[in-house]
């Protein structure tokens, strides 16, 4: 059966202008990524890897190139509308968490769906299904000081999950846990991933990158290696 392309960048490049330099962040790279994938992406410090995440979540445009995002080139499109591919269609774990100190586990979870406007009523089921999903259910009520840091990336990836993304896009996102807690935070990625969603992961970890299916390995702005899993 032939896979089915979600994402594709197409001799996508990316400069930046830092004072009187120009910087070349990627460097015509061409990646297709397909749904129910888990793809690591590793190199090092400065090879293009934050800012191909960025691309690929619509927090950034190419500079060149193409990037279709399902059947839709999403290169050009203005603030607006990238800002509400974003809400609808992408699904963003960070390594700080970056979860609201207010509000609890169960608000925090339901700020996408508030911004997609679906019934509150709605939202609070969704979010509870989606707290037990990540082991919270016991702290659902809780705010994000009452718990630990791996307990946090739970409510964080249950935020991600909020709207049904069509892809989860990941940043470093057990770079902050102990090797205990980093372990259960990939065993949820490994879960969701039996799952049928799309995991697109920034790491440095090999241990993280062993988990994924597919592994790509930037150097200079460009794929060095593509590796299958």
């Amino acid at each position: 059966m032939a896979e089915t392309l979600i994402a594709r960048v197409d001799d996508v490049r990316k400069t930046y202008q830092m004072g009187a330099v120009l910087v070349e962040a990627l460097r015509g790279i061409s990646i297709d990524f397909h749904a129910g994938e888990y793809v690591t992406i590793m190199g090092p410090s400065g090879c293009g890897k934050s800012t191909l995440l960025n691309l690929l979540g619509c927090l950034d445009r190419p500079t060149s190139g193409r990037y279709l995002l399902g059947a839709e080139d999403v290169s050009l499109l203005d603030d607006d509308s990238l800002s509400a591919i974003r809400g609808a269609r992408i699904g963003f774990i960070f390594q700080s968490y970056n979860l609201i100190q207010q509000l609890t586990v169960i608000e925090n979870i339901e700020v996408p769906m508030y911004y997609q406007g679906v019934p509150e009523e709605d939202a609070r089921a969704t979010a509870t299904a989606l707290a037990d999903r990540v082991g919270l259910t016991e702290r659902m009520f809780h705010k994000p000081f009452e718990l630990s840091g791996g307990q946090q990336q739970r409510v964080a990836i249950a935020r991600a999950l909020a709207n049904d993304p069509l892809i989860l896009l990941a940043d470093e996102p057990t770079g902050n846990l102990d090797s205990t807690s980093g372990r259960d935070i990939l065993d949820v990625f490994d879960d969701l991933h039996r799952q049928g969603k799309t995991l697109i992961m920034v790491t440095h970890s090999d241990e993280v990158a062993e988990r994924s299916k597919r592994s790509l390995h930037l150097r200079d702005g460009q794929v060095e290696h593509d590796i299958r899993l």
